[in-house]
């Protein structure tokens, strides 16, 4: 399928999410035949501002392909001069964030706080169409809350303010992660556009995905969660018989990030995707501790060789 110009190997993509879709994720991801990456949000002032931080989120490695850079702003002036300077020239498509939920950002009037005001919504993905040759995307939720359920009037905006694809994750803001994705509202979304739509929420394998495309007509699945700890699941959704070796899995993903940052930043980043990979291995209770404090990656690696031994 296509996304504008772009096409993607498979409709399963990898949904972006803050703190977890790395550069050595995300190359794991399409290694394993995810059809589209997304980066972690980034702040579209912060690349505009040159902060290292933000700078930072757009490594990348060979294989990623096709992928997107996600940004935030609610500031179509910004958006511009990003676009303009080329920053982000490298990606395939640029995709907005218009969902993400955590009070720092909404505070901000950014984020799913867009979602309660379309007009500046709009204005931004108009400044990102203008000033840009590639597909524009927007990632946002049901609404901000139970009472405000406008996904359906959101994704006709972003239509038509020039969005080629939507990705709608079926929780409100007010929701969080908690409780169990919506997607017949996903689907009333896919009934009132013409552009893809992508659904997420709770896909957690190929049944599930597949369900969301057959029976609500998305166009691909977007797996967010599903994946951590199990870059593979895109494989796995693809029919292909793979051997899983978690533990070189493991140190693949820490090779990577070793090309960009320090020991002690990765053994930070690495523990939330340490608790995911040993998730429900057989005796990883009792080594979850000492694992995640480790402060040395050759213990790290020593802990993990002798939890995955047969």
């Amino acid at each position: 399928m296509k996304i504008k110009n772009v096409t993607l190997k498979t409709p399963y993509i990898l949904a972006p999410m803050a703190g977890y879709t790395d550069c050595a994720f995300r190359s794991l991801c399409s290694e394993f035949g995810c059809g589209l990456t997304t980066t972690e949000m980034v702040s579209a002032k912060g690349l505009l501002y040159g902060s290292e931080g933000s700078q930072a989120l757009l490594y990348r490695e060979p294989n990623e392909k096709p992928a997107a850079v996600q940004i935030f702003s609610n500031e179509p002036e910004v958006v511009r001069d990003v676009l303009q300077k080329g920053i982000l020239d490298s990606w395939n498509i640029i995709d907005i964030n218009m969902g993400c939920p955590m009070p720092k950002i909404v505070k901000e009037g950014m984020g799913s706080a867009l979602m309660l005001d379309l007009p500046t919504a709009s204005a931004v993905i108009k400044s990102a169409v203008d000033n840009s040759k590639k597909p524009v995307t927007v990632k946002f939720r049901l609404g901000f809350d139970k009472r405000n359920i406008n996904a359906v009037d959101f994704a006709k905006m972003c239509q038509d303010s020039g969005a080629s694809a939507i990705c709608v994750h079926g929780r409100t803001r007010t929701q969080m992660y908690e409780g169990q994705a919506d997607w017949e509202v996903i689907g009333q979304v896919v009934q009132a556009v013409k552009i893809p739509v992508f659904g997420n929420g709770d896909i957690q394998n190929k049944i599930q995905a597949d369900d969301m495309m057959e029976k609500y007509g998305c166009a691909g699945v977007a797996v967010g969660r599903g994946a951590l700890g199990k870059p593979w699941i895109f494989s796995e959704m693809l029919g292909k018989d793979i051997d899983v070796d978690t533990p070189q899995i493991i140190k693949k993903h820490f090779s990577i990030l070793q090309k960009h940052f320090s020991e002690k930043l990765i053994l930070l980043h690495m523990r939330k995707h340490l608790a995911y990979y040993i998730n429900g291995v057989p005796k990883a209770k009792s080594i979850r501790h000492k694992l995640v404090t480790s402060n040395s990656l050759v213990e790290i690696f020593s802990i993990i060789d002798e939890l995955f031994k047969k």
